[in-house]
């Protein structure tokens, strides 16, 4: 993949992020599953942010595979079907750690759960160690706990190892004051607090992940990373997306 940033600023603007990507990206736009051929993108992105000397740790969903929410709403027992998205994420986490290795980062995959024949057990300190050592920390199982979202989890990790900034990759080119889907006429915010996020209702993340954000100082970016190149064009702080700042200028 050619660098996006060849012919533009080389600075990444901060030194360690994370950076939370749906379950549904690895899908690729498919109804389920992993394409090996957008996963592989996905981590080729990944190693061009390393590259500039950028921590990086991921937070992944588990959506492709299967949603806590939507077992409930079929009559699962919550705690049941969250236990069952978060062993997707870890599905999800292998293959990302598998992919990123192939594209030359050394990576460590920390799970909420235990599970020590697959992946390390989250331990704070060791995932900031492996950070400062240069390796891609992948968190999954979210929180280790049913109820909450893996927004939540990559706020609260984010927070955890003392990431500069929590970005969320999505489809869609940032916040819209209402839902582009439906209205073709929405417009793109640039800039918003996290207040006004939680007062009008936008979908950034889940109210809890964006009052952790709000009350520990952590900005919020969310972009479009469908569009290749776009991970690095944040990382460089190029004005792409919409940028959630946890309190008012």
């Amino acid at each position: 993949m050619t660098d996006p940033a060849a012919d533009g600023p080389r600075t990444p603007v901060w030194r360690r992020i994370v950076l939370k990507l749906s379950g549904e990206m690895l899908a690729g736009g498919g109804e389920g599953g992993i394409r090996p051929e957008v996963i592989a993108r996905m981590a080729e992105e990944v190693s061009q942010v390393q590259a500039r000397g950028v921590q990086v740790a991921l937070v992944i969903g588990g959506g492709n595979i299967f949603r806590g929410l939507a077992g409930a709403s079929r009559g699962m027992d919550r705690a049941q079907a969250d236990t069952m998205g978060m062993l997707a994420t870890v599905i999800n986490g292998l293959a990302l750690q598998d992919a990123l290795e192939q594209a030359g980062c050394p990576t460590r995959l920390m799970t909420a759960l235990s599970m020590p024949q697959v992946a390390e057990p989250f331990i704070r300190r060791r995932a900031m160690r492996h950070l400062d050592k240069g390796r891609v920390v992948v968190f999954a199982a979210g929180t280790g706990n049913p109820y909450f979202s893996t927004d939540t989890a990559a706020a609260l990790r984010a927070t955890e190892v003392q990431a500069e900034v929590l970005l969320k990759g999505t489809k869609v080119d940032g916040v819209f004051d209402r839902d582009p889907a439906t209205f073709p006429d929405a417009v793109r915010l640039e800039r918003i607090t996290a207040m006004e996020a939680l007062q009008r209702g936008l979908r950034v993340m889940d109210a809890t992940a964006i009052a952790l954000c709000m009350d520990n100082g952590l900005p919020i970016v969310v972009f479009d990373a469908t569009r290749p190149g776009n991970l690095l064009r944040v990382v460089l702080g190029e004005p792409i997306g919409t940028r959630v700042e946890p309190r008012p200028a």
